[in-house]
């Protein structure tokens, strides 16, 4: 082992510290869900040792990390027709001139192309038979409720979308049961999004993929388990005999076409047509979300701007300022909860200011420092791993608008309910991220096939 094994023992007594910290500020202090508490945990250890202990499945990861990997090619290929191979280049065709990384066209045209191929494999059937085994999992484990269950296990490849799966049920949700399905959409991330972070992080750790994977997976019962705490359940929901299953209409009237393409109402009826459908998602996310980093990265440097002039005042003021930015101050925010990870105190005020931006900047600009971080050598393959999985969600104030204004959109009865867990469901799944990033590092043995070296 590379590193003290002390810092092992923080992370496992982290798990337990932010379930504490939880409970400081639940609404009943009283009640506390130890059924889900055992099990949540139970659940996160468990594929914490398949995915870092067990010779078989790590092998399995690899593997699927390598298939994957295929996938990311083929998307490579396609930008790198309409774009050209200077912009986009390919192994087999190197570009002419470099031009560096350019996000727009290299991460964006991902994000399409995995739309489209999600939307297909849910059209096969594939992701509902993926999703119900670990709903049925979330349920058996943690007694859920069924709608919790089967919401949480969508959000392993969606973001709000996983709402819609349980959209009938959603107006008669308990409070506990909203503040459960917006806390897993904050802790984990679409998979659509995964090809940016991979895109950064592929060179200082070449197995990135399969482990945001299993960090989706793991954050669900992160969720579930802070959420529970936070706002315990003190009513009987309306599905908590079991994961509701989805019916087929049974004639055709009831075939009522829901998406639009150009304010048409289409309807899906064929792979090759639920693969297009899906790929005109995948092109308005993108663009939403490079609108955003405008947006939000360009607020951030106005902020920073302001620090910086303060710090041009004589005396004390002037001072303070010179420290006193806005990733400095979220570093010193989250600082002792990136110690309760088990990061060494020698890299932990690093790791705490690219932990901290994210709640401002959101994930992609966090990711992007850690993999510049790695590159310079300024932190252990120890942090790079702690830190993928405690990045590895949603959990920034720009989400707000899209979770909370999309569940509220599914159920405008609920709205002032879902606003307000909103807030709480956020501070759920920031720290549901810390957890699972705690559960890596337990596991973390400093061998470098862990990380794909």
């Amino acid at each position: 082992m590379s590193h003290p094994i002390y810092l092992n023992l923080i992370s496992f007594l982290g798990i337990w510290g932010f379930c504490l910290i939880v409970w400081f500020f639940s609404e009943q202090r009283k009640i506390i869900p130890w059924r889900v508490i055992v099990g949540g945990i139970f659940l996160q250890l468990i594929l914490g040792f398949l995915v870092f202990q067990f010779p078989l499945t790590r092998t399995a990861l690899e593997i699927f990390s390598s298939l994957l990997d295929s996938v990311f090619l083929a998307a490579d290929v396609g930008a790198n027709f309409v774009f050209g191979k200077n912009i986009v280049p390919l192994p087999n065709r190197p570009a002419d001139v470099n031009l560096g990384y350019i996000f727009a066209f290299r991460a964006l045209p991902a994000i399409i192309f995995f739309s489209g191929l999600i939307a297909l494999l849910y059209n096969l059937g594939i992701i509902q038979i993926i999703t119900n085994f670990f709903a049925k999992i979330f349920y058996k484990t943690m007694r859920l409720s069924g709608a919790e269950s089967l919401s949480g296990a969508a959000n392993i490849f969606v973001g709000i979308e996983a709402a819609i799966a349980v959209k009938p049920y959603i107006p008669k949700m308990t409070r506990s049961e909203l503040c459960a399905i917006l806390s897993c959409c904050f802790g984990t991330v679409a998979s659509s999004t995964l090809a940016i972070y991979v895109s950064f992080l592929k060179p200082v750790f070449p197995n990135i993929l399969g482990h945001l994977v299993s960090a989706s997976i793991m954050a669900i019962p992160a969720c579930f388990v802070l959420s529970k705490i936070l706002v315990p359940e003190t009513e009987i929901p309306l599905t908590a005999g079991g994961v509701p299953v989805e019916k087929k209409p049974e004639n055709e009237a009831e075939k009522v076409p829901t998406e639009t393409v150009a304010g048409e109402l289409i309807e899906r009826v064929s792979p090759m047509d639920a693969a297009i459908l899906g790929t005109l998602d995948g092109v308005k996310m993108a663009v939403s979300i490079a609108a955003i980093l405008i947006l939000i990265l360009g607020l951030v440097s106005l902020g920073n701007q302001v620090f910086a002039g303060l710090a041009t005042l004589p005396g004390f003021i002037g001072e303070f300022f010179r420290l006193a930015t806005l990733p400095n101050i979220l570093g010193v925010i989250f600082f002792p909860l990136t110690l309760l990870t088990g990061i060494s105190l020698d890299e932990a005020w690093v790791a705490s200011v690219i932990i901290g931006r994210r709640l401002l900047e959101t994930e992609i600009p966090c990711y992007l420092a850690l993999a510049e971080a790695a590159e310079a050598g300024k932190i252990s393959d120890r942090t790079i791993l702690i830190l993928s999985y405690a990045l590895s969600g949603f959990a920034h104030i720009a989400s707000i608008g899209i979770f909370v204004g999309g569940t509220i959109a599914l159920a405008p009865s609920r709205r002032k309910d879902i606003s307000s867990v909103a807030w709480k469901a956020l501070f759920v799944g920031t720290l549901a991220t810390l957890m699972i990033a705690c559960v890596a590092g337990f596991y973390d043995t400093g061998n470098p096939s862990i990380l794909g070296k």
